[in-house]
C-alpha cells in the first residue's frame, strides 16, 4: 500500500526539481543573450572601451552586493516573492537599454541587474537544495550546471536573430526573464528554511589556502575582463554577429567539456599542479588569440574552445583545493567567501582593462589574461615548494561549481560521499 505513495512522492519531487531547472534554463537563456548583446551594441554606439569596462565592472559589483544582501531579503519576503520581484525588475531594466542609449545609464542598469540576478540565482539554488535528497543531490547539481551552460550558450547564439541596433533583442531578453516567472512561481515546492550567508574574511580564506584565494581573485579578474570584452575582441577581428556568438559559445563549450576530466585528474595528484598546468595552457592560447587570430573561422573557434577548456575549470579547482583544508563545518562559508573574492576580482578586471584596450587595441585582452595566469602558475609553483599537499583523509572529491550564488555550495555539503559518488568519481 505504501509503494504507490512513495512513487507519487518521488514523482512529485522530480516534477518540482524539473520545474525549477526549467525556470533556471530560461533565465540563463536570457543572461547568455544579454551578456553578449550589451558589449556588441555598446561598441556599435561608440561608447569606448573604458565605458564598456565600467559597465562590466558595475555588473560584478552589483553581483557581490546581491550575494551579501540577498539572503536577508529572501528571508524577509520569501523565495517566491523575491524571485518574482527581482526577475520582474531585470525584465523592466532590460527594456530601458534601447530607450536610453547612454553609457552612464547603462552602467547603472548593469549594476542593478547584477544585484537582481544574484538574488534570482540564490533562490533557484536554495530551492534545488531543498528538493534534492542526499541520494540525488549530486545528480541535481550536475544537471543544473550542464543546463545552465547549455542555456547560456544557446542565449549567446540568439544574438544573431535580429539587428543588434534595434530594440528586438533587448525585448527578447525581457520576455525570456518574464517567462521564467511562470514555472518557478507555480512550482509546487516548499519554501526553504534559510539561505547561507556569504562571509568575507580575507585573512581566514588566505591562511586556509593561499593558492585557492589568489586563484579565485585572479580568475575573477580574467573572467570579468573576458566576458565584458570577449565580444568586443571578436568584433574588432571583423567577425559578423553570428560568428561572435559562436566564438563566445566555443569558450563555454570547452569549459563544459574539460571541467570533469581535469577535476578527475586533480583528485589523484596535487591540485596545484593541475591549476598550474591549466594556467600555463591558458597563457599559450591567450597569446595565440592576441597575436595570431586564425584567418579561417573554424580555427578561431577551435582556439577559443581550447582556451575556455583550460581556463574555465581553474575556479572550481581553486574551490576544491581550499575545501581540502577546510573543516567540514566551514566548507559552505569558505566556498561562498571565495565566490565573493571571485566577484571582487571580476569587478576589477573590466575597469582595469578598458584603458588598455583604448591605448593598445583589442589584443590587450588576451595579453592581460596571459599575464594573469602566468602570475597564477608561478604562485602555484611557489606554494608547491612551500607547503605539502593536503592529507588524503581531508581531500574532498572535485565537484564543478557555477559562479552564481553561495546557495549552490549547500548542494555539495550534505552527505558528501553520496553526492560526489553520483557525480561520477
Amino acid at each position: 500500500m505504501l509503494l504507490p505513495l512513495v512513487r507519487g512522492a518521488m514523482n512529485s519531487q522530480y516534477r518540482s526539481i524539473g520545474t525549477i531547472l526549467l525556470g533556471s534554463a530560461i533565465v540563463f537563456l536570457g543572461y547568455g543573450l544579454m551578456v553578449t548583446l550589451v558589449p556588441i551594441r555598446a561598441q556599435m554606439e561608440g561608447f569606448g572601451s573604458s565605458a564598456i569596462g565600467l559597465m562590466g565592472s558595475a555588473y560584478f559589483v552589483g553581483f557581490v552586493i546581491g550575494c551579501i544582501v540577498g539572503p536577508k531579503v529572501v528571508q524577509a519576503v520569501g523565495h517566491t516573492r523575491a524571485f518574482a520581484g527581482f526577475a520582474a525588475l531585470v525584465a523592466a531594466l532590460t527594456l530601458i537599454f534601447p530607450m536610453v542609449v547612454d553609457p552612464w545609464t547603462w552602467t547603472i542598469l548593469r549594476g542593478i541587474s547584477g544585484i537582481c540576478l544574484a538574488v534570482v540565482y540564490m533562490v533557484i539554488e536554495s530551492w534545488l537544495n531543498e528538493q534534492a535528497t542526499n541520494r540525488i543531490r549530486g545528480t541535481v547539481l550536475s544537471l543544473y550546471i550542464i543546463i545552465g551552460n547549455l542555456a547560456t550558450i544557446g542565449g549567446q547564439q540568439m544574438v544573431a536573430l535580429s539587428d543588434t541596433r534595434s530594440y528586438v533583442l533587448f525585448s527578447l531578453v525581457a520576455i525570456l526573464v518574464a517567462i521564467s516567472l511562470v514555472p518557478v512561481s507555480l512550482a509546487p515546492v516548499r519554501e526553504p528554511d534559510q539561505i547561507p550567508t556569504a562571509k568575507l574574511r580575507f585573512a581566514r580564506l588566505y591562511n586556509l589556502s593561499p593558492t585557492g584565494f589568489v586563484g579565485c581573485v585572479l580568475v575573477g579578474v580574467a573572467d570579468g575582463a573576458f566576458w565584458t570584452f570577449g565580444p568586443v575582441f571578436a568584433q574588432t577581428r571583423g567577425l559578423p554577429v553570428s560568428e561572435i556568438a559562436l566564438f563566445m559559445g566555443a569558450f563555454m563549450v570547452g569549459g563544459t567539456i574539460l571541467q570533469w576530466p581535469l577535476g578527475w585528474l586533480s583528485d589523484r595528484i596535487d591540485r596545484r599542479i593541475v591549476i598550474g598546468l591549466c594556467a600555463t595552457a591558458t597563457i599559450g592560447t591567450g597569446l595565440a588569440l592576441a597575436f595570431w587570430y586564425p584567418p579561417v573561422p573554424w580555427m578561431g573557434f577551435a582556439l577559443a574552445l581550447v582556451h575556455g577548456g583550460v581556463m574555465t575549470p581553474i575556479y572550481a579547482l581553486c574551490i576544491a583545493h581550499s575545501n581540502d583544508f577546510a573543516p567540514n563545518e566551514e566548507m559552505v562559508e569558505v566556498s561562498s567567501g571565495l565566490l565573493l573574492i571571485y566577484g571582487v576580482g571580476a569587478a576589477l578586471g573590466p575597469v582595469a582593462l578598458g584603458p588598455l584596450m583604448d591605448g593598445f587595441g583589442a589584443g590587450s585582452l588576451f595579453v592581460m589574461v596571459a599575464i594573469i595566469f602566468a602570475s597564477l602558475a608561478l604562485f602555484s609553483l611557489y606554494r608547491i615548494t612551500k607547503h605539502r599537499v593536503a592529507a588524503a583523509e581531508t581531500r574532498t572529491p572535485f565537484a564543478p561549481v557555477p559562479k552564481s550564488s553561495q546557495s549552490v555550495y549547500a548542494l555539495e555539503t550534505d552527505d558528501e560521499e553520496e553526492v560526489f559518488t553520483e557525480l561520477g568519481k
